[in-house]
């Protein structure tokens, strides 16, 4: 995909070459939205491995499925998971999300200049 306002979208539907192109590009991406259940690798362990390489990366998960496991509450208690849509998800809700975790992503960034300066 193009660049929308300003913003290049990337979109895989292998969470396996999602990574690799993330290794490659780590400190190029602000938000990562994966689907829970994927072939390979689930949504909450790409996830961790995103914010290993990158800390300030913001991620939204998203699922049709409960999400009751304590896995999940483990995830959301560390910050791995930033976001949450339930399916089926309402354009609306996916665009404020978005916009949150955009505004959340540039205050971490700039509060992290503040401390190295």
């Amino acid at each position: 995909m193009g660049p929308i306002n300003g913003i290049t979208v990337f979109k895989f539907t292998d969470p396996v070459m999602a990574l690799e192109h993330f290794k490659i590009n780590v400190e190029k991406y602000i938000l990562v939205i994966s689907d829970l259940r994927m072939p390979a690798l689930t949504g909450m362990e790409l996830i961790k491995e995103l914010k290993t390489m990158n800390r300030f990366v913001r991620t939204i998960l998203m699922t049709a499925f409960a999400t009751e496991d304590d896995l999940f509450s483990d995830y959301a208690k560390k910050e791995l998971i930033n976001g949450f849509l339930q399916k089926p998800i309402h354009l609306n809700d996916l665009r404020v999300e978005v916009n949150n975790l955009l505004h959340t992503y540039e205050l971490l960034k700039q509060e992290s200049f503040i401390k190295i300066a």
